[in-house]
């Protein structure tokens, strides 16, 4: 069947900067030179929990597509509308593109696990970006096996950071919300306030403001407003690693974590959690996985690697040698699904 008409939703901005519009633009981009035009559907932006006006947004922008067309749906979005799946699922093919369940976001709004769940039943097809996230959706959200595509985002090369900081520099990159623990980074820090270091926190501050203003006032209650810095959303990390000495996100889940693969191609040690697929991203070698939720566990793994340049030295190299997905690869596969639909 000819793919000539693809549609792609995404809610809000397709520009925003996040790991999970990152990967949209990206998968967009790569199967639009694969030859698959690709139709990009901007819906409201307020998904997970939308208006009724929302909705109806929507349902008249699915009631345009013709018949038998694929349209690929962002689960920031699908997971929230299983009444227009169900319509639309029986005239459609309908792709659910599912980052990391909605339920799993931290203060997720009550009832989003049945809604994803009900909507789920209604796609052709599902594409995970984890082998972790794609056992959930089968364990938990009933999606056969069958429908799963498992399509990590892939990383591209960069160039080595030269971890020179005086002190050493730490950067954290994610979004300003619950779930990327940036909390428990900051109680973490506090413990370690006698080693030098500083630290640069940086993502949106505003998808969650009230988590971004009980951040910037722990900073400041533990005294570390010279040392922590929050820059908010950035438009180009590139230059965030190349000045870093070491990356930590304490992410409390992840359905990949494209950050943390970023931080390994530049040959930074990594400290992460063990939360979601973050342990099939991050080698133990490159750097250390703690528990979520646990700041002296953090603490004590950032303690090891200040004070320790050799063993700051052997985890850059795992870091550096880490095997990373490639967007080809990830890329091809989706393209090849999309075309046996």
């Amino acid at each position: 069947m000819s793919l000539e008409a693809i549609g792609f939703a995404v809610p809000g901005a397709l520009d925003t900067r996040t790991g999970g519009y990152g990967y949209d633009r990206r998968l967009i981009a790569e199967l639009s030179a694969r030859g698959i035009a690709v139709r990009p559907l901007s819906w409201p932006g307020r998904f997970p929990t939308p208006t009724e006006a929302d909705l109806a947004v929507v349902a008249a922008a699915l009631a345009a597509q013709p018949d038998g067309d694929i349209v690929i749906i962002d689960g920031l979005a699908f997971g929230a509308m299983p009444a227009l799946a169900a319509a639309e699922g029986q005239r459609l093919r309908l792709v659910a593109l599912i980052h990391h369940p909605l339920a799993l976001e931290n203060g997720a709004a009550p009832g989003l696990f049945a809604s994803e769940r009900a909507a789920l039943r209604h796609a052709c097809a599902v594409i995970t970006t984890s082998t972790e996230t794609a056992e959930t959706l089968r364990r938990d959200y009933d999606v056969p096996a069958q429908r799963l595509l498992v399509a990590p985002p892939g990383t591209d090369p960069a160039p080595a950071a030269p971890r020179i900081g005086d002190p050493p520099h730490l950067l954290a990159l994610g979004s300003v919300t619950p779930r990327k623990g940036h909390d428990i980074l900051v109680a973490a820090l506090v413990r370690i306030a006698d080693l030098p270091w500083r630290c640069t926190i940086a993502g949106s501050l505003d998808r969650a403001p009230e988590t971004a203003r009980a951040l910037s006032t722990h900073i400041a209650t533990a005294g570390l407003n010279g040392r922590i810095t929050l820059t908010g959303e950035v438009e180009d990390a590139g230059a965030l690693y190349a000045g870093a000495d070491l990356f930590v996100l304490a992410s409390r889940h992840e359905g990949f974590g494209m950050a943390y693969a970023e931080a390994l191609a530049h040959g930074l040690p990594v400290i992460g959690t063990r939360a979601g697929a973050i342990p099939s991203v991050v080698p133990e070698a490159a750097g250390a996985l703690v528990p979520p939720d646990d700041p002296i566990a953090l603490a004590a793994a950032l303690r090891h690697l200040l004070t320790d340049p050799p063993a700051r030295d052997k985890a850059a190299v795992a870091a550096r040698s880490a095997v990373l997905p490639r967007w080809d690869a990830t890329a091809d596969s989706v393209a090849d699904r999309l075309r046996r639909l």
